[in-house]
C-alpha cells in the first residue's frame, strides 16, 4: 500500500470543490480505511480510550448525524467491500457510502457548521486513508450504464 495518507481535503481540491455549481444536487462518495486504533490529540477527552478507528468513527457519525439532517443531506447507499475485481490489490476499504445534499452550498454549511467541526475530530482520528468524490447525480433507467 502507498504511504500517501488522505483525510482532509488539500486547499486546491477544496478551491476547486467550491469553484464547482454551488445550487445543484450532489452525490459525494467516501470510500474509508480505518486505522487501527484511534489517533485522537493528546488533549482530547477520547484520547486514552483506546478505541479502534471503526469505533471513532462511529462516534463521528453519531456526532455530525444531526447537522447533515439539518442541511438537507442524507445517507442513500451503503456498502461494504467484499473483492477488488479491478483495481490494485492491495487496496481496501473498510466502509463506502454515498451521501446525497440538496446543493453543493449545502455540504458547505455542513463542513462549516461548529457543531459538524466538533465531531470531525473523531473522522480524524479514525481515518488512515479516504476518498471523498462530488458527483453530479444523474437520471437511470436502472438497465443501461450510459
Amino acid at each position: 500500500m502507498s504511504d500517501e495518507r488522505y483525510v482532509d481535503p488539500t486547499r486546491e481540491s477544496f478551491a476547486v470543490f467550491k469553484s464547482l455549481p454551488r445550487d445543484t444536487p450532489i452525490h459525494m462518495l467516501n470510500l474509508l480505511q480505518f486505522r487501527g486504533r484511534a489517533d485522537y490529540p493528546t488533549d482530547h477527552p477520547d484520547a486514552t480510550r483506546g478505541l479502534s478507528g471503526a469505533e471513532a468513527y462511529r462516534e463521528y457519525g453519531r456526532a455530525s448525524a444531526p447537522v447533515l439532517a439539518r442541511v438537507g443531506g442524507e445517507v442513500v447507499w451503503r456498502g461494504r467491500m467484499e473483492a477488488m475485481v479491478i483495481g490494485p490489490q492491495d487496496k481496501t476499504w473498510d466502509a463506502a457510502f454515498i451521501a446525497a445534499y440538496p446543493s453543493a452550498a449545502a455540504f458547505l454549511a455542513m463542513v462549516t457548521d461548529l457543531e459538524y467541526k466538533s465531531a470531525v475530530v473523531h473522522r480524524q482520528a479514525a481515518v488512515l486513508t479516504s476518498r471523498l468524490i462530488r458527483f453530479e447525480p444523474l437520471e437511470t433507467d436502472g438497465r443501461t450504464f450510459s
